[in-house]
């Protein structure tokens, strides 16, 4: 597969049939999750009125997160993917049907059952994603991950772009059952198109699926993780972006105090980082064809450091959500670099647990970001909690390139290479 040149996102693996259902799973998806994204953390500012709640409920999802995102990762290394694709996708399409039924509940709802299904979407999502992630190299080849990877990043951010939107339009009128209801009926398509995909088995044997079998592979996936510091160092700079600067706990408190209570600055607030995301997305072609992946990865995160204290200084709700879209574009560049790093220097047999820890960092660093912003707004104020955390972010970039040459000489051009030594260390024992 031949990489185009210039700016503009490259389309090439469209080509793929088996990508484009993948691709149509992702894009039939999108607008409702994000609508159920932002339905939630509003569904409980509604109940409970704090901002330390919202936080709280981001914790709750992640028990589920870590366990069946690692565990997930290793059943993925274990059986046929795209049956475990469909599997989830049907699960997911089940939980969203349940929080359409609850939101309809007397009194608006109830804490408890909005938790329950929280952690049940968080543990069918932890599953679905790395799952699909882990299939690109294998449908487009190697030439055509960091494009596959810049095509489905960019339609999910279309999707958190469109989906906060409207569902700060819905919310207007009050209604959280028709965004729950779209939830269930994107994940119902999306099943039907996978159905459609080819047999995909892991590059090892596969046999009938044992519980005790996956526990073990989740070892053994910590366990060559701990001799590959490069591929550590994706998931640990992730989570430093997240955890110190994941600003969404305090949307809602801005959204009614600081910019007037009026419903639609929810959705621009929850949709600023994804438009910037969208924008570098549509730009993206320079970026699946850098070689120097982990000094671009280290400078991205820096900017998007710079960005979130930028705001957290923000007075006005045009300048927050600037600030929010250059975080973003920060954000893609990051995370599309990062994902191809992750899969093609995995020997195959190990990238359905590789991404497993992936989606497990990915979405449990937001969730950890959510409650320490939610504890610092709470006690300092919005401000504080964001400035303070944009400034650790950039100087721990600073730090990771010095202590960790590895990951900023890290050359895309070098990471078959990196594979195959790392698949020889696994046949060696």
């Amino acid at each position: 597969m031949r990489r185009r040149g210039g700016w503009a996102i490259d389309t090439t693996p469209l080509r793929n049939r088996a990508f484009r259902r993948v691709f149509g799973g992702v894009a039939v998806t999108m607008l409702g999750q994000q609508m159920t994204l932002v339905a939630v953390p509003y569904q409980v500012y509604e109940l409970t009125g704090s901002s330390l709640m919202v936080g709280l409920t981001s914790v709750v999802a992640l028990v589920p997160l870590v366990v069946f995102g690692l565990l997930g990762g290793a059943i993925a290394d274990a059986m046929d993917r795209r049956r475990l694709l469909i599997i989830t996708s049907v699960g997911a399409a089940v939980t969203s049907a349940l929080l359409a039924g609850q939101a309809v509940l007397p009194g608006n709802g109830h804490l408890a059952v909005l938790w329950l299904l929280e952690a049940a979407v968080s543990a069918f999502a932890a599953v679905n994603q790395p799952v699909r992630s882990a299939v690109i190299p294998a449908i487009v080849g190697p030439d055509g991950v960091a494009a596959a990877n810049a095509l489905a990043m960019t339609v999910r951010q279309a999707g958190v772009i469109v989906g906060p939107l409207l569902a700060g339009v819905l919310i207007g009128v009050g209604d959280l059952t028709i965004l729950y209801t779209v939830d269930a009926l994107g994940f119902v398509a999306a099943g039907l198109l996978l159905r459609g995909l080819p047999a995909l088995p892991p590059g090892g044997m596969t046999g009938p699926l044992r519980l005790g079998a996956a526990v073990r592979g989740v070892g053994e996936g910590f366990a060559f993780l701990r001799t590959q510091p490069v591929l550590l160092m994706t998931f640990v700079v992730d989570i430093i972006a997240m955890l110190f600067a994941w600003p969404q706990a305090v949307f809602p408190e801005l959204s009614q105090t600081t910019f007037g209570g009026d419903a639609n600055s929810l959705g621009w607030l929850f949709a600023g980082a994804s438009i910037g995301s969208l924008l570098m997305g549509l730009t993206s072609g320079w970026v699946t064809r850098v070689d120097r992946q982990g000094a671009v990865v280290l400078a991205a995160i820096a900017v998007w450091g710079v960005a979130i204290v930028g705001f957290g200084l923000a007075s006005t709700l045009w300048l927050a959500v600037f600030c929010l879209a250059v975080a973003g574009a920060g954000d893609m560049v990051s995370a599309v670099l990062r994902s191809s790093m992750l899969q093609m220097a995995a020997p195959d047999e190990m990238r359905g647990r590789m991404q497993g820890v992936f989606i497990v960092v990915v979405a449990g660093g937001p969730r950890l970001g959510d409650l320490r912003a939610g504890v610092l707004a709470s006690t300092f104020g919005v401000s504080v909690a964001m400035v303070s955390g944009g400034v650790v972010i950039v100087v721990a970039m600073i730090l990771v390139a010095v202590l960790v040459p590895s990951f900023w000489l890290f050359r895309a051009s070098r990471s078959e290479e990196m594979a195959e030594s790392a698949r020889r260390k696994m046949a060696e024992g």
